[in-house]
């Protein structure tokens, strides 16, 4: 064989090696999905009635149920190292006695839709289109995703990035989602036509689910052209 054939055929070789490889690639994200687990917390008619008492003081949002329409997803760390005692602190209806920093705005019980463990499994803690406690001025149109851990021992893994990516596509599929943020980035949203808290003292201090990890959340997730927290403008 002369010297060009040999490249010719070597070509080729490499072509559909290269194709192979790519093929492959593109067959293992269509193909991937985490594990979802139906883990509902209590949503009973006491829980049903803090809601739409939140909904009222917190938002003068007066309505026989508690439904929304999702326009945002904010992604949080629940800050605690293990899915039980994740899942323990949303379960219950009214908040406990040990949460008197945000008791004041009302006894709802903080919650999220969406509880994502540390080996990416997620589980599904109640409907999307209803409401859950999580962010404050937002919750009228955020579904919430928290995330295991966010300890110094407990940091968040790349098995739940992947899982936050997933969840964050077939959610966008679903509804008119415009926002995607993390929970250090909710008061950027004041004035904000989407912001409805009323009490302008009412603000709690975030850092999750840290900035590296919606920084590689953000960048995954960038075909989706979802919008970030508005820059806060400071009057002169």
């Amino acid at each position: 064989m002369n010297v060009q054939g040999f490249t010719a055929r070597r070509g080729i070789l490499i072509g559909r090696i290269v194709l192979l490889l790519l093929l492959s690639a593109g067959y293992s994200c269509k193909s991937y999905g985490p594990l979802m687990v139906e883990r509902p917390i209590e949503f009973n008619e006491e829980r049903l009635e803090l809601t739409r008492a939140y909904l009222k003081d917190r938002y003068g949002i007066v309505q026989q149920d508690a439904r929304i329409t999702p326009r945002m997803i904010v992604v949080h760390w629940t800050a605690i190292p293990t899915l039980k005692a994740s899942f323990d602190a949303f379960k219950d209806p009214r908040l406990p006695n040990s949460r008197g920093d945000i008791t004041a705005a009302g006894a709802l019980n903080v919650s999220a839709h969406y509880l994502i463990d540390r080996d990416g499994t997620i589980y599904k803690l109640m409907p999307d289109t209803l409401m859950a406690r999580h962010v404050i001025g937002l919750n009228h149109c955020a579904i919430g995703i928290e995330n295991v851990g966010g300890t110094p021992g407990t940091p968040l893994t790349r098995e739940q990035l992947k899982a936050n990516e997933w969840l964050i596509r077939e959610l966008n599929g679903k509804y008119p989602i415009r926002f995607l943020i993390g929970h250090y980035e909710y008061t950027r949203f004041e004035g904000h036509p989407l912001w409805k808290e009323r009490d302008s003292a009412y603000r709690t201090e975030k850092s999750d689910p840290g900035t590296d990890f919606m920084q590689k959340l953000r960048s995954a997730l960038r075909d989706l052209n979802l919008g970030t927290a508005p820059a806060k403008t400071t009057e002169l």
